[in-house]
């Protein structure tokens, strides 16, 4: 497996194995890697003759007050759990690398209509950041396909729009959530709870779970399921609520009534202290 912290290796290795005919995969990531990530790599190596798997933990996605400095690394533990899982190569820039010259950059890919809501309303800013640094990614991996996992479904979201709209000849490909025995989805900031606000965090895919019995119950009236599940996440009394919506999916415009056939995303950012969660289900029939 290689380990590449240069654009012009990186380019290097994967021209060599496009010239050998192999199809690329690219996970990117922000390392601190768990069975989530490992899901992704196993994919892409299903799928591609040859994967690179990114770990940068990309300061422009973080606002002032985020958890940037802290936000948990462990190279050398990542680099076993990607060789484990089939990784070909391992891109793990330093910031200059990625952002030479004036930082904050000046050249910024913004989407909007998907960016406003959910995240985008308490993370201004954030998405501007996502979208910027996988574009760049893109165009210096120039994979053939591209694998995110859906706990962030709004990144999904957002990522699929940039790529229609800006023409960029890679496939991505949304993966389901990885959950911990318990419901948990994995997330690398999981680390930060205490044993307690670990235990209450449970209230996120328990209420999610809820929710198809309370769109049946409602008729799948949004306002009514929504004010059930926040009610059912206020009994956590360490749950301290971001926001809770159901919204369409991709657009993530807000409805009044779910549809059968149509997709509804229900979606939740809670913090429990001081650690930010998010969790999803998405509904594509009852």
């Amino acid at each position: 497996m290689h380990k590449i912290t240069t654009i012009r290796e990186l380019r290097s290795v994967v021209a060599e194995a496009r010239g050998e005919g192999k199809l690329v995969g690219f996970v990117p990531t922000m390392g601190y890697l768990h069975e989530g990530h490992a899901s992704l790599m196993r994919r892409s190596r299903e799928e591609n003759g040859f994967t690179v798997l990114s770990i940068f933990v990309n300061p422009l996605q973080f606002g002032p007050n985020e958890d940037f400095e802290r936000y948990p690394r462990d190279p050398e533990r990542d680099f076993a759990l990607a060789e484990a899982n089939g990784v070909d190569a391992v891109f793990i820039p330093d910031v200059s690398e990625m952002y030479p010259g004036t930082y904050p950059i000046r050249t910024l890919v913004k989407v909007a209509g998907v960016t406003e809501s959910l995240c985008g309303a308490s993370r201004p800013g954030h998405f501007d950041g996502v979208s910027t640094v996988v574009a760049k990614l893109f165009h210096i991996v120039k994979p053939d396909r591209a694998y995110f996992g859906m706990k962030d479904a709004q990144q999904v979201a957002v990522l699929e729009q940039m790529v229609q709209d800006l023409n960029m000849d890679i496939e991505l490909v949304p993966c389901p959530i990885v959950r911990e025995e318990d419901g948990l989805a994995m997330s690398s900031r999981n680390v930060y709870l205490s044993p307690e606000e670990r235990k209450q965090a449970l209230v996120l895919s328990q209420s999610l779970r809820q929710a198809e019995e309370w769109l049946r119950e409602e008729g799948g009236q949004v306002e009514a399921v929504k004010a059930k599940i926040t009610e059912a996440i206020q009994q956590a009394p360490l749950a301290d609520i971001d926001y809770v919506e159901l919204v369409d999916y991709p657009s993530l415009k807000p409805i009044v009534r779910y549809e059968p056939g149509n997709r509804l995303l229900a979606a939740l950012a809670v913090r429990f202290g001081k650690t930010r969660l998010i969790d999803n289900r998405l509904f594509e029939s009852l």
